[in-house]
């Protein structure tokens, strides 16, 4: 965008290889939002939180307006994602209270 200024960003080597997740657990509580990135894989008991992120709720949104946004980009240029199964968003979270997961 045109009012939007430019920056440059530093990426570490050791956070450029990144780190995959299959699961996400998404809280929140008045003034943020708090997302734990995790793997399940076979034989694994329970999922493994790799990352947290924590984040106001503007941001979350940015955040979600972002991912919309790229995940309309995909689709137009690669076609519809589907989900496997019933799409279920959230689930009970026992000491959270709730939350979602991809």
């Amino acid at each position: 965008m045109a009012n939007e200024k430019e920056f440059k960003i530093e990426l570490k080597p050791e956070v450029a290889k990144g780190s995959y997740s299959n699961f996400a657990i998404i809280t929140h509580s008045h003034s943020e939002f708090v997302i734990d990135f995790a793997t399940m894989l076979p034989g694994i008991a329970k999922p493994e939180v790799s990352n947290r992120i924590i984040m106001t709720p503007e941001h979350a949104k940015r955040l979600f307006l972002a991912l919309q946004d790229n995940i309309n980009k995909f689709e137009n240029q690669h076609g519809q994602i589907t989900l496997g199964g019933e799409p279920k968003a959230t689930f009970p979270m026992g000491g959270f209270g709730g939350g979602a997961k991809s």
